[in-house]
């Protein structure tokens, strides 16, 4: 009964329920999201590779001429669109494997935002993001 309470909440949220910062379930990342125009855009705060080298650059990147940019602050979130309770569209960068997914940010709750990467469709994966106070 509580989920479907959480659902229904979450279908009510508005767009900006996404804004603010987020801690990822791999590496302790940190995430800001933030309003872009009629988007939403996700900037890589922290992790645990940037707290251990400050100036940890984008080395998997699939594009050798990105491979010297920065991973702390680099936009990895991009190209969403508000539909149905959820920001679908966009993609999401992973620095990790270099690779960019298609993505869907779908609030859970004001603390919980489900984030949905998929490299086509059913290849999906899911995780829960937790709002950072």
């Amino acid at each position: 009964m509580f989920e479907l309470l959480a659902l229904a909440a979450a279908g009510a949220a508005s767009p900006e329920i996404v804004v603010g910062r987020w801690q990822t379930p791999t590496k302790h990342g940190v995430v800001e999201i933030a309003k872009c125009g009629a988007s939403i855009c996700g900037t890589l705060v922290d992790s645990d590779g940037i707290r251990a080298n400050s100036n940890l650059k984008d080395a998997n990147n699939k594009d050798a001429a990105q491979r010297g940019r920065a991973l702390k602050g680099l936009v990895i979130l991009k190209g969403f669109t508000w539909k149905s309770g959820a920001w679908g569209g966009g993609t999401i960068y992973n620095g990790d494997d270099g690779g960019t997914y298609s993505a869907t940010l779908t609030p859970a709750s004001a603390d919980q935002l489900k984030l949905k990467g998929c490299i086509v469709w059913p290849l999906c994966k899911t995780q829960t993001w937790t709002r950072i106070r």
